[in-house]
């Protein structure tokens, strides 16, 4: 176990430096970070080997760290800030994830009516194709002090998205399994999903925000705020590991329930003081949940992608652009919004390699012909949009005129 920490901090390291480096091309840290996974995960280097990502301990200080990112999204939802926008910030939400559950359904179902594929896999790749990862479009918001009609939508959209995601999933996957699998995901988990992380998160940041919101030295507010993490964390586990049938809690969105819940019982002036002197942590999180998106990608992948991870990255973004554009028009949100919000959603491993694995373990036994479709295009989708997405989400705060506004 010490060796395998010692690998963890020499590729978190390396992932620094390459993050680094790749910033002085003017491309975002992040790219570097993801690259530097997917040379030192399993499939390349093998710094970050099986035995690590497999891990128990490696799995629980991730799920750590993704609870406190999460922070960068939830002290960003205080009530004083999204009432103005809180209705654009919905119907768009709903409008750009299902546009692109509705976009990836209808084209998958034409390319596998023609292709002799049972057309529930279309539903599947849908259902799959909703979901965002937050974490790589807030690494650019932070590393380039974003800030803007764009930033301050997709922040409270992060959250709403995957909520959004979790609900279509599994109603998806569970309507699907009940019809063609002996496995099936009781219907007890859509709610449980949707609703636990969310229900945890308020009932720690309820308690923290008592706490917090008292004066006291700022190395002491830092410490319990850690503290509080630390143990909003080890609930999602109890939850994760021994209640649920299956480990599928979001601990990113614990931690923005969590940040959400305290953020708005302390004042601005204090909440702007305990962030600041949490980005050194935060930075760190942020380089090990990206390496961790990174590590299980296979960059080999990308020579051997098919027509099938072709038109799902294009039917993706197209549902992702057009929803979200159809939304903020609706809305009458400002022009930004309108051309540049769709292309900062495009990042997706994260949740979306979660819920492959669930389709393919419940696939894998009546229809294993379907779970290969659904392992091999997702998997080379994840390598090849992620790399393109993180770019295109770069130039799009670029565009919206967005950076380095934070602040001004």
């Amino acid at each position: 176990m010490i060796l395998s920490i010692f690998r963890l901090f020499v590729a978190v390291l390396a992932a620094f430096l390459v993050g680094k480096l790749v910033s002085k091309i003017k491309l975002p840290a992040i790219l570097g970070w993801l690259l530097a996974g997917m040379v030192l995960g399993p499939h390349a280097l093998g710094l970050m080997n099986d035995t690590i990502l497999n891990a128990q301990w490696y799995q629980a200080v991730v799920h750590i760290l993704e609870c406190a990112v999460g922070l960068l999204i939830g002290t960003e939802l205080v009530w004083k800030k999204i009432k103005k926008t809180g209705k654009q910030i919905i119907i768009t939400t709903l409008t750009q994830s299902l546009g692109t559950f509705f976009m990836v359904s209808a084209v998958f179902s034409v390319v596998f009516y023609f292709s002799g594929i049972p057309l529930y896999l279309a539903v599947i790749f849908g259902g799959i194709a909703l979901a965002t990862a937050p974490a790589p479009a807030l690494s650019i918001v932070s590393e380039f002090n974003t800030d803007g009609p764009v930033t301050k939508t997709l922040i409270p959209m992060a959250a709403l998205d995957d909520i959004v995601a979790v609900i279509v999933f599994f109603s998806t996957i569970s309507i699907i399994s009940a019809n063609i699998s002996d496995q099936k995901l009781p219907m007890y988990m859509i709610p449980l999903v949707v609703l636990l992380p969310i229900v945890i998160g308020i009932a720690t940041g309820l308690l923290s925000g008592l706490v917090l919101k008292k004066e006291r030295f700022l190395k002491a507010t830092l410490l319990i705020l850690i503290a509080a993490i630390l143990v909003t964390a080890g609930v999602g586990f109890v939850f994760n590991n021994l209640i649920m049938p299956k480990p599928v809690l979001n601990f990113m969105l614990m931690g923005m329930a969590f940040s959400a819940t305290f953020s708005n019982m302390v004042s601005e002036k204090k909440l702007e003081q305990m962030m600041c002197a949490f980005n050194p942590i935060l930075g760190i999180s942020m380089i090990v949940v990206i390496l961790n998106l990174g590590a299980p990608l296979d960059y080999h992948l990308i020579l051997g992608a098919g027509i099938f991870t072709a038109i799902y990255i294009l039917a993706r973004a197209l549902g992702k652009y057009g929803g979200a554009y159809l939304g903020a028009n609706i809305t009458h949100s400002p022009q930004t919004v309108k051309k540049y919000l769709g292309l900062t959603l495009l990042p997706h491993s994260g949740v979306s390699l979660m819920f492959t694995g669930i389709a393919v373990s419940v696939l894998t036994h009546p229809a294993p012909e379907c779970a290969k479709i659904i392992q091999g295009t997702m998997a080379a989708a994840a390598v090849i949009n992620e790399i393109i997405a993180v770019i295109v989400s770069k130039k799009a705060f670029e565009w919206a005129g967005e950076f380095n506004k934070k602040g001004e």
